[in-house]
């Protein structure tokens, strides 16, 4: 199946998650950019609130589009070292491209967020959403991120995903929920019409426009 665009994709992703739907203890999390249109969709149709969640891929050398790694904005650092071993790389690649990654992280950060806390999770159930899943680093890295936080639940959730990541990502959430694990798996985009660029503009509209915190 191919989805028309993010929004369809979330609207599909919805449908999956209606257990979650009209409850005090349940937060969405979109990884930008191209998670955030698709984590607004689940959000609305399941009446939580949403937020994102800031994760930087660490590309590898000659190979950006193939993660060795990942960021997450409170300093998680997820090294795969099985493509370390496999490019004959080391923790001195790891090194520069954590240094080159961090000041986007950090200005997506501020721009997105513009200084304001993120929604506590703690307690509660964090459904983390991305466009789809290949390696799944960048997942993993956004849920030990919550996890630390002390979310109650993770539960990852996307349109798309790789089998393996999914595997991969039932060794840190609670639940991995994906409308499809096509096989071969090929490219995120592959498996969407529409796959233009999500720019920062976009990012932070649907952030503003997103339903509120519910007390309790």
């Amino acid at each position: 199946m191919r989805f028309a665009d993010r929004v369809d994709a979330g609207r599909a992703l919805a449908d999956r998650l209606t257990a979650y739907a009209n409850r005090s203890d349940v937060v969405v999390l979109g990884l930008p950019r191209g998670g955030v249109p698709v984590a607004a969709a689940v959000a609305r149709a399941l009446a939580a609130p949403l937020d994102v969640l800031l994760v930087r891929k660490l590309g590898a050398p000659e190979q950006p589009e193939l993660a060795m790694g990942a960021i997450a904005e409170d300093g998680v650092a997820l090294i795969n070292e099985d493509v370390l071993r496999g490019l004959g790389l080391t923790r001195d690649d790891i090194d520069r491209a954590t240094a080159r990654e961090r000041p986007e992280l950090d200005r997506r950060l501020a721009t997105y967020r513009g200084g304001r806390p993120g929604i506590p999770v703690d307690g509660r159930v964090a459904i983390v959403v991305d466009d789809g899943l290949a390696t799944g680093a960048s997942m993993e890295a956004a849920c030990r991120t919550l996890a630390a936080r002390g979310a109650a639940r993770l539960v990852v959730a996307v349109p798309v995903a790789s089998r393996e990541a999914c595997e991969r990502l039932r060794t840190v959430a609670h639940e991995v929920i994906a409308v499809a694990t096509p096989a071969p798996f090929y490219a995120v985009g592959a498996w969407y019409h529409d796959f233009s660029q999500t720019e920062d503009a976009e990012v932070v509209a649907l952030l503003s426009s997103a339903p509120s915190p519910q007390p309790g």
